[in-house]
């Protein structure tokens, strides 16, 4: 029996996940909504579901099994509590939000209902970095030493959108300190350098934001991680894991023909999807959950602190 799912959110990513619902054979998308009606009437006729007004609709409606939320970050908190306390599965883009604090409180006031939550780290389900990780549990390379990740945009986006999106460290490279974590498995991050500038465009001084970053850090084991990133690549848009060991290496190597992060993470987006649904089918836990989107929000924010200090920040 297909699970029914509200979406909430329009925007890019929101209609490739939509799109992805409709494909899926054990999911039925039964609502969107999005703030821009106009926008929302639209795809409602193209997917063949209903035009939500209002969320509120989705909450009530006990047909509804998961609540899958791509709207703005500044949405995501409310509606995780209200999908939560409606006794909804819930999916959510990353970042969980962009204040530590609301994240925190959140966790500690849903916890009382067992929920189920999905994160949208999505790169945790491209085949070529899971295959790292399968190597890694395998013991194939011997004791991870060092991880090295490069991450670098075609092009920026928007400067309406950067002005909202919490800067490259929580937008960006969260995604990245999500993929540090999940090599590192139980070995826990315990300190972390950053560093950013704007050579190419002044343009981000005026959102005090930045263009080139890199951030270095240390487990608790003494495992190095360099994550390098750009939100510009005059060559496309290059993606490349290393992981080093004792007994070897391993790449999961940049794909060139991808433009951009919809296509190169195609695959990934919709194994992330299959997850979703057997952690409604199965109640098998999701490969990236809340606590995922906690830690990493966590990192982007020593990242910050590290940045603004031109120090090491040590993690508690």
């Amino acid at each position: 029996m297909k699970k029914n799912v509200a979406l909430f959110g329009l925007g890019r990513i929101g209609v490739m996940h939509a799109k992805n619902i409709v494909l899926n054979s054990k999911l039925k998308l039964k609502y969107v909504y999005d703030i821009n009606q106009k926008i929302a009437k639209i795809y409602s006729k193209k997917l063949k579901c209903f035009n939500l007004k209002s969320p509120s609709k989705a909450f009530s409606d006990k047909s509804i099994d998961i609540i899958f939320i791509s709207s703005t970050t500044s949405t995501h908190i409310p509606l995780i509590t209200k999908s939560v306390k409606s006794k909804k599965i819930v999916f959510c883009e990353k970042p969980l939000d962009l204040n530590i604090n609301k994240v925190i409180k959140c966790k500690k006031y849903i916890k009382k209902h067992k929920p189920k939550i999905q994160l949208g780290f999505n790169r945790r389900y491209d085949p070529g970095h899971y295959a790292l990780k399968r190597s890694l549990l395998s013991g194939k390379i011997g004791k991870l030493e060092k991880i090295i990740i490069t991450s670098r945009d075609p092009a920026p986006p928007s400067f309406k959108y950067l002005k909202s999106s919490g800067g490259i460290f929580r937008d960006m490279t969260i995604h990245d300190f999500d993929m540090v974590r999940f090599y590192l498995g139980n070995d826990e991050i315990k300190e972390i350098f950053a560093t950013a500038s704007n050579i190419s465009s002044k343009k981000f001084n005026d959102i005090k934001d930045y263009e080139l970053a890199t951030c270095v850090l240390k487990s608790t084991t003494g495992v190095i991680c360099t994550i390098n990133n750009s939100r510009h690549y005059k060559y496309g848009y290059d993606q490349r894991i290393e992981v080093f060991g004792s007994k070897g290496c391993l790449i999961s190597e940049n794909k060139k023909k991808y433009n951009f992060f919809i296509d190169r993470y195609k695959t990934a987006y919709k194994l992330q999807l299959q997850d979703l649904v057997n952690l409604a089918n199965k109640n098998k836990k999701p490969r990236a959950s809340f606590i995922d989107g906690e830690k990493a929000l966590l990192l982007a924010n020593a990242a910050y602190k590290s940045l603004s200090s031109k120090k090491v920040i040590k993690i508690t």
